[in-house]
């Protein structure tokens, strides 16, 4: 939706770390948003290259409670990691792009002034983006839990062999499969990993996940595509003892053992973004895939 009225006024600032793109671009960001009358917080990788500018540092699990809006520079990684960051709060994230592909990333820096100025006096268009939470259950007992915004991956840690992976969703048995892993995708992920493993484009907007299996070692494994608001676990066979792992949004990384449930579902509140006048996801896959006008 298109919203008349800036509301934007306290702004955080989360930059990629160890680029030497992202100085100069976080400090242009900066001082636009300065001229325009907004109160600046910096995370603790953007702090460093705004010290002469005196902006407060504020850890990440705090931003949420303390912006309107969070300015996202990077790339689709620095993206996921500030998402998941400010999670609970609600708050809106925009993004910066100086990473390749950039599907979450839409402002280019040469765009800053422009973009960034439409957004400040409320012309932006929002859409909300499901979000994940994984946990992995050992003997009954909840070993370790994170969020995704792109998709959990089961999948092997060691490269010379396939795992073997049961898939329930909601408490109903699909299949056990042997492979590389599994891939359970939101919307927003699937021109992640899961658009690699073969699987479908999901327009963002879908209340939906895909299951992609990677590199099945039976070919009738497919992606599958469920509801949104569907329960999926993975379960890790014991398998010539096979050396697993699930990995959120390819960050957050935790070895299992077989027997490990690994459970996935929806959570609230989704994610705001925040993207420019005109935003068309369509233009966004024709530009970054290279399609033919």
């Amino acid at each position: 939706m298109t919203v008349p009225g800036g509301r934007f006024r306290r702004i955080g600032l989360v930059a990629k770390r160890e680029d030497p793109a992202v100085p100069a671009t976080v400090r242009r960001v900066a001082a636009f948003l300065r001229e325009r009358g907004c109160e600046l917080l910096a995370d603790d990788s953007a702090a460093p290259h705004l010290a002469e500018l005196g902006v407060p540092s504020c850890p990440p699990g705090r931003m949420g409670c303390e912006a309107d809006l969070v300015v996202v520079v990077g790339g689709d990684g620095t993206f996921l990691h500030a998402a998941r960051a400010v999670a609970d709060s609600g708050i809106p994230l925009l993004g910066v792009n100086l990473g390749r592909l950039g599907f979450l990333v839409d402002v280019s820096p040469d765009e800053i002034p422009q973009r960034l100025g439409e957004v400040l006096e409320g012309s932006y268009v929002e859409d909300r983006r499901a979000l994940l939470h994984a946990r992995v259950v050992r003997d009954g007992t909840v070993l370790h839990e994170s969020d995704a915004l792109n998709d959990v991956v089961v999948h092997k840690a060691d490269v010379a062999r396939m795992i073997e992976v049961e898939t329930w969703i909601d408490g109903r048995f699909v299949c056990a499969q042997r492979a590389d892993g599994l891939i359970v995708s939101t919307p927003t992920g699937s021109t992640a990993y899961a658009l690699s493993g073969g699987g479908p484009i999901l327009h963002p907007s879908l209340d939906a996940l895909v299951l992609v299996p990677i590199c099945p070692h039976t070919l009738s494994n497919r992606p599958l595509v469920v509801g949104g608001a569907s329960r999926v676990e993975m379960v890790v066979g014991g398998w010539h003892h096979p050396d697993a792992a699930v990995t959120c949004d390819g960050q957050d990384l935790f070895h299992l053992q077989p027997g490990d449930r690994v459970e996935v579902a929806r959570r609230d509140p989704p994610v705001r973004l925040i993207h420019p006048p005109g935003y068309d996801p369509y233009g966004i896959l024709r530009r970054k895939l290279g399609w033919l006008r």
